[in-house]
């Protein structure tokens, strides 16, 4: 196990190899190359194999002019990976300007077919091929004459055959010969004002540097041949020369200006006869289909529609048996007028032009066509928000799928679909194969957006602490590559979700507590209503005791009248006999009433007492 102390540098290196990168990305964008390749180098001393980083030092080089550099860290960043597509192109590019335009043709072919999707490996093998040609030259473009007078040629002709004899006879002895050095100076020819002009076009700023290097060669005293400081500085303006000599033809090989004017003269030609097809119908499309990326990559969608109609408009003029591959053609232009509609937010003839370019493929049973017609389909319904459609066309493209990249963005975009459709799991499942294909891929984009993806589907679950985690890893991705406004996107979308946790753990503390609440109150209401029902029961039974008491009263009252009754009327015995009767009777009634209300006082009583103990105890 390492030690702790172990595990603290390499994390520090780690941070400081990611500060590196990000310093240089930042310089390379804003112009400072030197300033950049610095950066890359200190970088590349902490990881030595780290292939972006490698290939962003070539860039550096390419773009100071050191190519030869360039194409060593382009082959170093293929050593571990012989198909890393950036390495590819940047030793494409290096080997380009070079000069060696053959080799660089190898290698744009070779990215090409691993990546058919990007744009740079089609150009390149474009331009290449177009260098190829400038230096090589086409034969249907040359055409020999005989014109002029041939007399020259038939003299050395003459020269050949026969050879000198040496002269014999008297030589005048002590002459030597002069070793004169100025005679084997090669005289530059005098240029004539339209190279002239042809040069400073080529040439740019160096131009005035080749008119000073000129002065200076023809300046007798300075660049006198019997001289030794004479002869040096000769050599150095000599030298010079022969480098913008080079540079010169170097452009001139990129585009000529009789290619210029080839190219002019076509187009004017074309213009008059439309109908009628170039002799290289194949690299008429394509230049044109490159002008038109260009219009859309630089946001002039309406430069790109217009140039896309006219060369439909031509090729529509030509007859298939003059060029077999007119359906090909055809379907790529119809493919560019629908991208630029798009870009023009005219969705329903984007769709229009589209689903034109897949029926062509379809018929011609193109695969890379058809893959590149359902991309766009996808991009249209998704744009428009029917999430849906754009699924459907976009799995469809999943069989034709050639890389680990393009793999990645193809998950992603589906996965943000059924994200916005509402279907989380799914979002959730895409955003994981995004992820997988971008490691595979190597493409640190790529994991940083099927991460965030990731991490907005489980909040949507509501896995909050797994999308914490996700969060947290997307946090640390945006931070190596440098991409600051993801980092401020990424951390407010953390604060969020924290916040969002922490009230949802008030809430059920809020929640237990109300219940709680609601119980004790429960209990008391209970222990209320027991008391209400016993002092009701108390206030019944002292009514019921008055009444008694009021009833003896007057039954006492109703007594000590009848006897006095008796007394007085004692000469009625038969009516006092059968009152005596009745009053004894009523007597025994009364007093069976009596009885009967004692002994329901004492009940009541004994409740009373039992109520005044529940009372005590409550």
């Amino acid at each position: 196990m390492p030690y702790e102390g172990e595990e603290g540098s390499d994390s520090i290196q780690k941070g400081s190899f990611a500060i590196f990168v990000a310093e240089g990305d930042v310089l390379f964008k804003q112009g400072e190359y030197k300033k950049a390749l610095e950066s890359y180098s200190e970088a590349l001393e902490i990881e030595p194999s780290d292939k972006n980083c490698l290939v962003a030092r070539s860039k550096c080089h390419l773009q100071l002019g050191d190519a030869v550099s360039a194409l060593k860290d382009a082959e170093a960043s293929l050593t571990e990976d012989k198909d890393y597509h950036k390495g590819l192109y940047q030793k494409a590019e290096a080997l380009y300007q070079t000069g060696d335009f053959e080799m660089a043709l190898v290698f744009y072919h070779r990215g090409n077919k691993l990546r058919p999707e990007l744009q740079e490996f089609r150009l390149g093998i474009q331009k290449a091929q177009e260098a190829i040609d400038n230096s090589v030259g086409s034969p249907s473009k040359v055409k020999l004459e005989n014109k002029g007078d041939l007399s020259f040629f038939s003299k050395q002709d003459e020269m050949k055959t026969t050879k000198k004899q040496p002269r014999m006879g008297y030589t005048k002895p002590g002459t030597k010969h002069v070793d004169n050095k100025q005679n084997k100076r090669p005289v530059r020819a005098e240029q004539s004002d339209k190279e002239k002009e042809i040069t400073k076009q080529l040439l740019g700023d160096l131009y005035k540097d080749r008119l000073y290097l000129d002065k200076l060669l023809k300046d007798g005293d300075l660049t006198r041949p019997t001289t030794e400081s004479g002869n040096q500085i000769y050599d150095l303006v000599m030298q010079g020369l022969r480098y913008l000599d080079t540079r010169t033809e170097f452009w001139r090989q990129q585009k000529p200006m009789y290619a210029r004017n080839r190219d002019k003269a076509e187009a004017s030609k074309g213009r008059r006869d439309k109908s009628k097809v170039p002799m290289d119908p194949a690299k008429y499309i394509l230049k044109n289909l490159e002008e038109i990326d260009n219009s859309l990559a630089k946001n002039k969608p309406k430069d790109a529609l217009s140039q896309s109609k006219r060369v439909l408009k031509t090729v529509e003029g030509w007859k298939e048996s003059d060029v077999p591959d007119k359906d090909d053609y055809l379907a790529n232009l119809h493919s560019c007028i629908g991208n630029a509609h798009l870009d023009l937010g005219n969705m329903e003839f984007a769709l229009k032009h589209h689903n034109i370019d897949y029926d062509l493929c379809q018929s011609r049973e193109s695969e890379d066509g058809r893959s590149r017609a359902l991309d766009n389909l996808g991009r249209v319904h998704a744009r428009i928000g029917q999430f849906t459609e754009a699924v459907k066309y976009w799995k469809e493209k999943l069989p034709m799928v050639k890389s680990a990249l393009e793999a990645t963005w193809l998950y992603h975009e589906i996965g943000r679909c059924h994200l916005e459709l509402g279907e989380y799991q799914e979002a959730h499942d895409f955003g994981e194969k995004s992820l997988k294909a971008a490691q595979e891929a190597g493409d640190d984009v790529w994991q940083l957006n099927a991460s965030v993806l990731i991490a907005q589907s489980e909040v949507k679950l509501g896995d909050l602490h797994e999308a914490i985690e996700s969060f947290e890893r997307s946090l640390e991705m945006a931070k190596i590559q440098g991409d600051f406004p993801a980092q401020k996107a990424i951390s407010k979308a953390l604060e969020d979700l924290n916040e969002k946790i922490v009230k949802g753990l008030k809430g059920e503390d809020e929640d237990e507590e109300e219940q709680n609440e609601n119980k004790n109150d429960k209990k008391s209401d209970d222990e209320k209503d027991n008391i209400e029902e016993k002092e009701d029961a108390m206030k019944d039974y002292k009514s019921e005791d008055e009444d008694s008491k009021k009833d003896k009263d007057k039954e006492k009252e109703e007594h000590n009248d009848s006897s006095s009754d008796e007394s007085v009327k004692s000469d009625k015995s038969h009516n006092s006999h059968k009152s005596s009767k009745s009053d004894k009777s009523d007597k025994s009634d009364k007093s069976d009433k009596s009885d009967k209300s004692d002994k329901s006082d004492k009940s009541d009583k004994s409740k009373h007492s039992e109520g005044k103990k529940d009372v005590d105890e409550t």
